[in-house]
């Protein structure tokens, strides 16, 4: 079992959006993660989970991680929460080496498919 804590520093915590963008991440990974904020606990890959621990700006979280990715998930999860919860995040240097991004062709009218 892989720990790292993280501080949220977003000004807006991690608000639903945010929280999309987080389990979206922590789904790239094959290890079970959860957060743990005081006294609660919360499935990473759950956006309902995640949204119940009401993550607010300087909420100190900590990330525990098991299985085979287990140190790059927590590592990963932990940079997301700390860069600020940009919306749009790549950390191609940490992604799991089986992900795969989709690309989707044909759903422009006119485009190549």
């Amino acid at each position: 079992m892989y720990s790292k804590k993280a501080t949220v520093v977003s000004p807006l915590g991690l608000y639903a959006r945010s929280a999309a963008s987080f389990i979206q991440l922590a789904n790239r990974f094959k290890s079970v993660i959860f957060l743990e904020y005081e006294e609660r606990k919360a499935n990473a890959k759950s956006l309902l989970g995640v949204l119940s621990l009401a993550l607010s700006q300087n909420s100190e979280v900590l990330i525990t991680a098991e299985g085979v990715d287990e140190e790059e998930a927590g590592n990963t999860l932990a940079k997301y929460i700390s860069s600020g919860c940009p919306e749009s995040y790549e950390d191609d240097d940490s992604a799991p080496a089986d992900s795969t991004k989709k690309t989707v062709t044909g759903a422009v009218p006119g485009e190549p498919k």
